[in-house]
């Protein structure tokens, strides 16, 4: 076990797989790569791996609801979010590498318009896409711009903490769920009385965490947030529809007022190895405020469109971009377009 943690640094891979019946397997640019100088792994290999790696704690909880999310930390010199889980009555083990460096945005490669996001006193901002995009990235860079630039009370409620900052101007209190609060709703609900300037959610997962979330946008406090949405006219609609059809008017006026912007991330191969990020940015503006009042939300894409200017981005022009500069390839470009007709004349090429 800990030869194959030491090789998911070496290899920089990003994720690393332990399933019966398979060699271990490492994630690397996106890509599954099955580790064959081992031989494949046996339910007591996997089970005596997740002795190793799992506390009594989360053991009883893995065995009460059959799989268990936590935090690893292997000889302080790498840290791994994992999930143990059974499948077909054997353990499986996922374990995603959290680099001890936060990087910076400018080193991600994304928009420097991100950064303006940051300057703000209150409101909400969202990182969205499908897992394993880098949205948790994304998002402690921008807390950590905050913690190199001002001076800010921030709390962060993950499950598990992944990122861990080194205080700087900034005080940042980390809470865990399950270990440090019973849910994501009772952490922000207490936030009211811990004096805090800015609001990491590791996850907006159900009603109550989003309603106390929009509520502290309006109070006076930052939020940052991730969704497991695809794009921002579509996180636009989870939110509301999360709610009750009576009080989804109400919801509106709430998201319309207290809503800064969402960015959607893909990150994408490139041609010469690695990956980079494809984005969509929305940022609200009178127009994007009045669309999600009035129930035209589907129109927001137009307006992404024609707002150049302000620092949006659709999603299909921006991997048009990287495909002229040559960053990607256009076969893994067109995986990820809306509208492949508009995609190609973005190109030049109708």
């Amino acid at each position: 076990m800990k030869n194959f943690l030491r090789l998911v640094a070496q290899q920089g891979a990003s994720d690393l797989h332990l399933t019966v019946g398979r060699y271990p397997t490492f994630r690397i640019d996106g890509n599954l790569n099955p580790f064959k100088e081992d031989s494949l792994l046996t339910p007591s290999d996997t089970r005596s791996m997740g002795e190793f790696i799992l506390n009594a704690e989360n053991k009883e909880k893995l065995i009460k609801d059959g799989q268990v999310d936590f935090s690893y930390n292997f000889e302080d010199k790498a840290r791994f979010r994992v999930n143990a889980f059974f499948q077909q009555g054997y353990l499986s083990i996922a374990m995603r590498l959290v680099p001890r460096e936060i990087r910076t945005l400018q080193q991600l490669k994304m928009p420097e318009i991100l950064y303006e996001f940051t300057k703000f006193s209150q409101g909400l901002f969202l990182c969205v896409g499908p897992i394993g995009q880098g949205k948790s990235t994304t998002l402690a860079a921008m807390v950590n711009e905050i913690n190199q630039t001002q001076e800010k009370h921030v709390i962060t409620i993950e499950d598990p903490i992944e990122y861990i900052y080194e205080q700087q101007k900034c005080i940042i209190s980390q809470r865990e769920v399950n270990q440090d609060t019973r849910s994501f709703e009772a952490a922000l609900r207490s936030v009211f009385r811990e004096d805090a300037n800015v609001i990491l959610i590791g996850e907006m997962r159900d009603l109550e965490t989003i309603r106390t979330a929009l509520t502290a946008a309006e109070t006076g406090h930052l939020i940052f947030a991730t969704l497991h949405t695809n794009d921002s006219a579509q996180t636009i609609d989870r939110i509301i529809d999360v709610f009750p059809p009576d009080q989804q008017n109400q919801i509106r006026s709430q998201l319309s007022s207290s809503l800064l912007g969402v960015v959607s991330q893909r990150l994408m191969p490139m041609t010469k190895g690695g990956r980079i990020p494809a984005v969509e940015i929305l940022i609200k503006n009178n127009a994007v405020e009045n669309l999600i009042r009035s129930r035209k939300v589907y129109q927001i894409n137009n307006v992404i469109e024609t707002s150049m200017d302000q620092g949006m981005i659709t999603l299909d022009r921006s991997l048009a971009n990287l495909v002229r500069e040559g960053l990607i390839s256009q076969d893994d470009a067109l995986k990820y377009v809306r509208d492949e007709k508009n995609f190609k004349m973005l190109l030049g090429k109708f």
